[in-house]
C-alpha cells in the first residue's frame, strides 16, 4: 500500500536528514520507525503526509505518487496522530472527532454514528465524553480522543508520531495494549514513530531501525533481536535482547525446535 522509493531530505544548511530511504509497507501492516534522536524518523513521517517536501525520491500510495495529489485530498484520507495532540480547545470531544467527516461533507447522522462508534471503540462512554471539552479530560483520555479524531473518516492509513511518549509508564502501557486491541479489529496500515525500542518490539509487525537518516536494519522484531546486522543494531536492541526474544516466542515453538534451541540461545547471549 505505501512505498518509499529512494527518499532523501537535505535541509538548506546542508544537513542530510533522510538518505536514500526505500521501504514497502503492506496493507494492514504495523510498521514502526525507531532510532535515536535526529535519525530521520519524524522527518520521514512528515514527508509521507507532505508536511515537508522531500529533496528527491517518491512516496506512493496504492501505486500513485502522493505528489500528484492535492495536499488537502491526501491528508483527509490519512489519519495523523502525534504526541502533541492539539485537540481544538473550543470544540467538544464529539466535534473534535468529527472534524474530517465534516470537511468531507458527511451528513449529521453519519457523523454522529461515527463519533459514537469511535468512542465505544476507545472504551469511552459516549454519554460521559461526547459533550466534554479537552480540558475536562485526562492526558491519557486526550491521547485516545486524538487517535479517534485521526480515525474519524475511517482512513486506510494511520501515521502516528511518538503518540504515547508524553504519558506516565502505566498509562502508556495501557494505551499501547488498547491500541493493539483496536488494531486487531480494524487492521489499518500504520506507520508508527518511537524512540523506544521496547515499544517498537511490542507494537510492530516490522521494525525499520534508522541511524543518521539511513536504514540500519529492517525486519520483524524477532529478526532484529536474534540476528542484529552489526554492533550498532545490537546495542540499540539492548543487552537483554535474549529475554525480549523469549517474550515473543511461544513455548510450543521452542519445544518443537530441539537442538536448534540451544544454538539460538548461544547466539542471543
Amino acid at each position: 500500500m505505501i512505498g518509499l522509493a529512494s527518499l532523501n531530505k537535505i535541509y538548506k544548511d546542508g544537513k542530510m536528514a533522510v538518505r536514500d530511504l526505500s521501504v514497502e509497507i503492506e496493507d494492514g501492516e504495523f510498521c514502526v520507525l525507531v532510532g535515536p534522536s535526529g535519525c530521520g524518523k519524524t522527518t520521514t513521517l512528515r514527508m509521507i503526509h507532505r508536511l515537508i517536501e522531500p529533496t528527491s525520491g517518491q512516496v506512493y500510495i496504492h501505486g500513485k505518487s502522493v505528489f500528484d495529489l492535492k495536499e488537502t485530498e491526501l491528508r483527509r484520507d490519512i489519519g495523523y496522530a502525534i504526541q502533541e495532540i492539539a485537540l481544538f480547545p473550543h470544540m467538544t470531544v464529539a466535534k473534535n472527532i468529527s472534524v474530517i467527516p465534516t470537511l468531507k461533507k458527511w451528513n449529521s447522522n453519519r457523523r454522529k454514528e461515527r463519533v459514537l462508534e469511535l468512542l465505544n471503540l476507545m472504551g469511552m462512554d459516549p454519554e460521559v465524553y461526547e459533550n466534554k471539552y479537552p480540558h475536562e479530560v485526562s492526558g491519557g483520555e486526550q491521547q485516545r480522543i486524538g487517535v479517534a479524531r485521526a480515525m474519524g473518516a475511517d482512513p486506510p492509513i494511520m501515521l502516528m508520531g511518538k503518540l504515547f511518549g508524553g504519558v506516565d509508564p502505566i498509562t502508556r502501557s495501557r494505551l499501547q495494549d488498547e491500541f493493539l486491541g483496536i488494531q486487531k479489529k480494524i487492521k489499518k496500515t500504520v506507520i508508527f514513530v518511537t524512540h523506544d525500542i521496547n515499544e517498537a518490539i511490542k507494537m510492530g509487525d516490522r521494525i525499520v531501525l534508522l541511524n543518521k537518516g539511513e536504514i540500519a536494519q529492517m525486519g520483524t522484531p524477532k529478526e532484529l533481536l536474534s540476528s542484529p546486522k552489526d554492533i550498532l543494531v545490537e546495542d540499540f536492541m539492548g543487552s537483554d535482547r535474549g529475554v525480549k526474544w523469549l517474550q515473543l516466542t511461544k513455548v510450543s515453538e521452542i519445544m518443537s525446535k530441539g537442538y536448534w534451541w540451544s544454538k539460538k540461545m548461544k547466539k542471543l547471549q
